[in-house]
């Protein structure tokens, strides 16, 4: 089984747009190609409503949307699902201790659950990680 790790919408989605684009997002992608990353149940929608966003702005086509929407579906990445009640309750509460938006949280609280590193570039799950003991996904690792 390959190595797994947590990786959130904000490095997936910087593969997208040239702007967001940056060394270690890079680097986490090129890792899928040996590693197996983990999503919460949230990802597919968080992922789709940031494509379908950068659609409406004109940032994205929809044939790009599209392409992108295949390239993800090769990737290894696997949806871990929740129970409802567990969503409602234990990822409010620590998104609530942590000042994170419940997606964010969910994020995080898949990665304590299962004692993997996180991949991500943003800097209030960077801080609840480190603040929870989570590591903080290094691709060359």
């Amino acid at each position: 089984m390959p190595v797994r790790f947590v990786i959130d919408n904000s490095v997936v989605i910087s593969w997208c747009f040239e702007d967001e684009w940056n060394r270690y997002s890079g680097a986490v992608l090129e890792s899928l190609s040996k590693r197996e990353a983990l999503v919460p149940a949230i990802w597919p929608l968080e992922a789709g409503n940031a494509l379908l966003v950068a659609e409406r702005k004109k940032r994205l086509s929809q044939a790009s949307v599209m392409h992108f929407l295949d390239l993800l579906h090769d990737l290894p990445i696997s949806v871990d699902q929740e129970t409802p009640d567990r969503m409602l309750r234990e990822i409010i509460s620590l998104a609530r201790m942590h000042n994170l938006s419940t997606y964010d949280a969910s994020y995080l609280d898949l990665a304590i659950r299962q004692g993997l590193p996180i991949a991500t570039l943003d800097s209030n799950l960077l801080k609840a990680a480190k603040k929870s003991k989570i590591r903080i996904y290094e691709p060359s690792n």
